[in-house]
């Protein structure tokens, strides 16, 4: 398999072209065993025990990673904080520090053109 797209999320549609995940562990699969391009992540889902947080702790302990990685969930709290995890591990040298980590939250029902655009450019 190629290059591939992945979109975490147990609410929201993935845009066009994305890998629609709705659990960490359908995700972490994907990570293991696929080259992901963008890795678009939310922070709640339906296992309130098994979010978005846990995922990106994975990610650094198991050092498996995206080129570009967004956290585009509508949870200020809980967005912020899987955007520092990712932060801190470039700081220390485990995310390689050319991988784009963006924070960008996206509405619970629309999705704006202009919104989209991010998942859709090629940094």
């Amino acid at each position: 398999m190629g290059n591939i797209s992945v979109f975490l999320d147990d609410y929201r549609t993935a845009p066009e072209g994305y890998v629609l995940t709705e659990t960490i562990d359908e995700c972490l699969e994907l990570l293991r065993n696929c080259t992901i391009e963008h890795l678009s992540l939310d922070h709640d889902l339906v296992n309130k025990d098994r979010n978005g947080l846990m995922l990106v702790q994975m990610m650094v302990e198991e050092k498996r990673f995206a080129n570009r990685i967004t956290i585009h969930s509508a949870n200020s709290v809980g967005g912020k904080a899987m955007y520092n995890c990712l932060r801190q591990a470039q700081q220390d040298s485990i995310l390689s520090p050319s991988t784009i980590v963006s924070l960008r939250p996206l509405p619970l029902k629309y999705f704006p053109p202009r919104v989209l655009q991010h998942y859709l450019d090629v940094q």
